[in-house]
């Protein structure tokens, strides 16, 4: 009994051990950063990517955004902050002009994709980002300036509000958000 208690135990503490033989990161808190970007620009792609076109002018109140305006908005943002914080510059097109609310009633296709590519582009944006780098300035907003751990604080927290808004929208409309399905493996 106590072999099989003693086996037990080792082999639960198996990926402990080799987790604590793993380098530890030279950048933790950028890796973070860029950790929760990826976890938040999957699912609200997915989100996106699982809703009916139907449903992209869906609002649950007259104040709120609907569906589709919730996709511009994330786009937008994610150029303004990963920009911001890499230096890097989207090219903007005669589309980019086009004022949010038209741009809300585009079709699905065009604003998932639109969506997908600006995330692509934080992630090529935030890629080298060092934890060094991060109390540097960079602008936020006009003429405000804030250290770049702060943008990134704010676009991650942005990430997670709109992704809270969707999941809720999904619901109420008896959808599953992504982060709500099923996940493979244990």
């Amino acid at each position: 009994m106590r072999r099989a208690l003693l086996l037990t135990a080792g082999i639960a503490l198996l990926p402990v051990a080799a987790r604590a033989q793993m380098q530890p990161s030279a950048n933790p808190v950028a890796d973070a950063f860029r950790a929760s970007s990826n976890t938040y620009s999957a699912w609200l792609v997915a989100a996106f990517d699982s809703i009916p076109a139907s449903l992209y002018g869906y609002k649950p109140t007259p104040v709120q955004m609907t569906v589709g305006h919730i996709a511009v908005h994330l786009e937008e943002g994610n150029y303004l902050f990963c920009g911001n914080v890499s230096g890097m510059t989207h090219p903007r097109t005669a589309a980019d002009s086009v004022p949010e609310d038209q741009k809300a009633e585009w079709p699905k296709d065009t604003l998932v994709a639109r969506l997908r590519a600006s995330f692509e582009f934080c992630n090529r944006a935030l890629a080298t980002l060092t934890d060094a780098q991060l109390p540097g300035e960079v602008p936020l907003f006009g003429r405000r300036t804030a250290s770049r751990a702060r943008v990134m604080v704010i676009f991650v927290t942005d990430l997670a509000d709109h992704y809270s808004q969707i999941a809720n929208y999904m619901r109420i409309n008896n959808l599953v958000p992504p982060s709500a399905l099923p996940r493979g493996g244990m």
